[in-house]
């Protein structure tokens, strides 16, 4: 990593993420143990500061802060002294001086892991868990990680890799974290991506996006690799995006009917939570080429990887 925080999947570059997926694959093996755990992050303090409702990414971080041996503290804002009228930056500031050594992140404000990171004096790391609809990097890692995989199990070690895929990327793009982080991370790896939206659920602008485009998933599924679903995020709408919930359904879900297009080797992702019938058929979430499910899995190991990255102190990981 460029840096003591994980704030944007462009602080790893390509060599960072494979680090992050060569070392998860280490912590994938520790978590298949009897006992699940290493010394590695013992005596570190990891605080968990959620500021946004969570499931998933907070106990995948807080689960694999433990498997590391480390303290977990975990900061709940609705109980804090933010109600009193504390500032923000008093809060981390306060809770930096008790000997926190990482702050894992999540707000509904884009941008707030990166000024919490310009607030910190006493060298404690930050970790973005999810910015408003900026970014949601350890999503992205755990993303590529469960592709890998799935493609080694599925074809061996040469086709591991994410060189010359074809992923299309579809539904709210402009309100999605999870979409920016992955545009980077598959493009880091040598994948083409192209995205696939209704034009008022893409960004105003794609300067800067190593992306193609597309308004018509039936033309893209049956040369796609990869679909990437994402949820349609109603609590950032302000305004009438869509005709209807049943339309979109009709035009951009991952239909049953609209599944057998895609190619016998093609794999279906979602970063969760799903909407059965809206993004994504119940029978496509649960059928064989989707690896939803897997990608909850890969959490864990891909969060230790990157929390080691950025406080481990170069333990022999093959203890336990």
């Amino acid at each position: 990593m460029s840096g003591p925080h994980l704030l944007s999947v462009r602080d790893l570059g390509a060599e960072g993420v494979r680090e992050v997926l060569r070392l998860a694959g280490t912590f994938a093996e520790v978590l298949s143990r009897p006992v699940p755990r290493v010394p590695a992050l013992r005596g570190k303090t990891v605080c968990s500061a959620f500021f946004e409702d969570s499931t998933r990414t907070r106990l995948s971080f807080e689960l694999a802060a433990k498997r590391l041996s480390a303290d977990v503290v975990t900061f709940s804002a609705s109980s804090s002294s933010i109600n009193k009228g504390e500032s923000l930056r008093d809060t981390v500031v306060t809770l930096e001086a008790m000997g926190v050594d990482a702050f894992v992140v999540r707000h509904s404000c884009a941008g707030v892991p990166v000024q919490v990171a310009g607030w910190l004096q006493g060298g404690a790391s930050v970790l973005n868990a999810g910015d408003g609809a900026h970014e949601h990097p350890t999503q992205a890692l755990l993303d590529c990680y469960t592709l890998t995989e799935e493609r080694r199990r599925r074809f061996g070690p040469a086709r591991e890799g994410l060189e010359g895929l074809q992923v299309a990327v579809v539904g709210d793009i402009r309100h999605s974290r999870v979409a920016r982080s992955c545009v980077l991370a598959f493009s880091e790896l040598g994948a083409a991506v192209t995205l696939v939206a209704p034009p008022t659920l893409l960004p105003p602008s794609l300067e800067g996006w190593p992306v193609e485009v597309s308004y018509d998933l039936s033309s893209v599924l049956p040369k796609c690799d990869v679909v990437y679903l994402l949820r349609l995020q109603t609590e950032r709408m302000e305004g009438q995006f869509l005709p209807s919930a049943r339309e979109y359904t009709a035009t951009y879900g991952l239909t049953a009917q609209r599944a057998r297009l895609l190619g016998p080797d093609a794999l279906v992702m979602h970063p969760g939570p799903i909407r059965r019938g809206l993004e994504i058929a119940a029978e496509v979430a649960d059928g064989p080429a989707s690896l939803i499910t897997s990608q909850v899995a890969s959490g864990v190991a891909v969060r230790m990887a990157v929390l080691y990255l950025l406080l481990g102190s170069g333990v022999n990981l093959a203890g336990s």
